[in-house]
């Protein structure tokens, strides 16, 4: 398989919402704590994310003045990635699925103020579309931080893949992002493995599903356990034929 084992790890409402104010009643609390736990023990590569699940967990809307920063142009038809050298790289990932280059970090890694072992001093990459400013990638340059191009104007979910496997290393990673990015992944037909805390609520009608604009696609329940009024589930990919 030319790309990292993904497996998607989420907090459902028995309705299978992912984001809401549901997430935030007490009665959410005890299935936020068991998927972070989960998280800790995964021992993935890292994890991969959209701009605003980023942008809500790590950056609180900060972005840089860009006009500080000089445009990065390479003049051979498209735009290049950027690497550090490999002894620099940590083998823990914050994977931003940022298309236009819209999320303000002032770190290269991750700086949980919990020091959470899931998320603290993840290396982060961008991931980014044509379509973002120069001047943008001068300043992830600044800070060091990696980036990849994997589309003009969308993402492309194989490519992207394809490229985290094989420039930065990564084997297994967790897609813990809200439903936009998570149904681009299952559209992509590339989620070997869903790990699902389903809290005891329901959500508002309003809040968005696991997965947005999904297309049919079958797994097999391998494990389910009831923890203190909370359902764990773990699915797994049902064919031979995985992308």
């Amino acid at each position: 398989m030319n790309r990292p084992y993904i497996i998607c790890h989420m907090v459902t409402s028995l309705d299978g919402k992912v984001t809401g104010d549901f997430l935030f009643t007490p009665e959410c609390e005890g299935a936020t704590e068991i998927y972070y736990d989960i998280n800790r023990k995964l021992k993935c590569n890292g994890f991969i994310c959209g701009r605003v699940t980023m942008e809500g967990s790590f950056t609180q809307g900060y972005y840089p003045d860009l006009s500080n920063y000089e445009p990065v142009r390479h003049g051979i038809g498209h735009k290049m990635d950027f690497m550090l050298d490999s002894e620099d790289m940590t083998g823990f990932y914050a994977v931003a699925f940022d298309p236009k280059g819209k999320l303000g970090w002032k770190s290269n890694k991750i700086i949980d103020p919990d020091e959470d072992p899931g998320y603290d001093g993840a290396q982060i990459v961008e991931v980014l579309t044509e379509q973002v400013d120069e001047r943008y990638l001068g300043y992830l340059e600044s800070l060091d931080i990696p980036y990849i191009f994997a589309g003009e104007t969308e993402i492309d979910v194989d490519f992207a893949l394809f490229k985290l496997k094989n420039m930065i290393g990564c084997e297994t990673l967790l897609l813990e992002g809200g439903s936009i990015i998570n149904g681009s992944f299952q559209r992509a037909d590339v989620i070997d493995e869903l790990s699902l805390v389903v809290a005891p609520t329901v959500a508002d009608k309003d809040d968005k599903p696991l997965f947005m604009d999904s297309t049919i696609s079958n797994y097999e329940l391998t494990d389910a356990q009831p923890i203190n009024g909370n359902l764990v589930l773990n699915y797994k990919r049902n064919n031979n034929s995985v992308k």
